[in-house]
């Protein structure tokens, strides 16, 4: 635990000598940690941006408004729609990219305008054995990665989060809706709503940690593996499948591997592996 109370205080004093920031902000695990850490360091020279697109789940960005209201935290909300940036409906390989280059264009543009030095975003250790083309874009427009700075784990990020009463310590893992969708495939606002709500249902049910992954006419949803028995009783089978085939799914299939964060990475050239 010393050795994790030494990472926070190496965050707290990267953040106090950044002089001022703007966070990008998502109601996740890691950003809100971020953003706590910074407004109790920084005070009122810590700003939350946080952009609202069809890929952010209302609740998301609810809950991104609660949090901010409730520390005093001075929240800018920024319309980001990726869906009009050139070339991602069609869902390239680069499309995390083309979207945080956008996102964080704009995060700069506003820091700018507020005389806010720094722009940071959540990413952790974790993120780096993975592929994450959106890191390019980070390192492009230099924007700076505190948790990475730290040397922060997602494990210890939670552990942080909880010390600090942070309702988001075992909060599941989220990752914008496009990420719902193989390389390659058209991505469009009807499509987005069909994952939000698919999802939205398996969380209304109870299921803590979800994706629902879109092939073509084919839903592919992936759990924890420790809650394949709740998803096995017969009636909460029966309901999700009804459900999803009425948002206009064909098919409806539970992954046998369980959730796998970025499990669309398969696809990619040479069949990467999750984590």
């Amino acid at each position: 635990m010393d050795a994790l109370h030494e990472k926070k205080k190496h965050l707290e004093d990267y953040l106090r000598s950044l002089g001022s920031v703007a966070v990008a902000f998502s109601s996740g695990v890691d950003s809100t940690f971020l953003l706590k850490t910074a407004h109790d360091v920084l005070g009122s020279r810590a700003l939350a941006v946080t952009a609202r697109s069809c890929s952010f789940p209302a609740r998301e960005l609810n809950e991104a408004k609660a949090f901010c209201e409730s520390e005093g935290i001075e929240q800018i909300i920024v319309d980001s729609e990726e869906l009009d940036i050139e070339g991602f409906r069609q869902n390239p390989k680069n499309r995390c990219y083309l979207c945080k280059h956008e996102l964080f264009s704009k995060i700069r543009a506003i820091a700018a305008e507020r005389g806010i030095a720094c722009i940071a975003e959540g990413s952790n250790v974790d993120d780096e054995g993975d592929y994450r083309p959106g890191l390019i874009a980070v390192a492009e427009l230099e924007v700076k990665s505190p948790l990475r700075e730290a040397g922060l784990t997602k494990a210890e990020i939670r552990e942080l989060s909880k010390e600090l009463g942070l309702s988001t310590w075992n909060k599941q893992s989220f990752a914008c809706l496009s990420s719902r969708f193989v390389y390659g495939e058209t991505i469009s606002e009807e499509k987005l709503s069909m994952v939000d709500r698919a999802e939205q249902r398996l969380l209304d049910l109870g299921f803590h940690q979800v994706r629902v992954r879109v092939h073509g006419d084919l839903a592919r949803i992936e759990i924890d593996r420790a809650e394949f028995a709740k998803m096995s009783a017969s009636d909460t089978v029966d309901q999700i499948a009804r459900y999803l085939h009425e948002l206009g799914f064909l098919y409806v299939t539970l992954d046998l591997d369980g959730y796998k964060t970025g499990s669309m990475n398969r696809t990619l050239d040479g069949g990467r592996q999750d984590r």
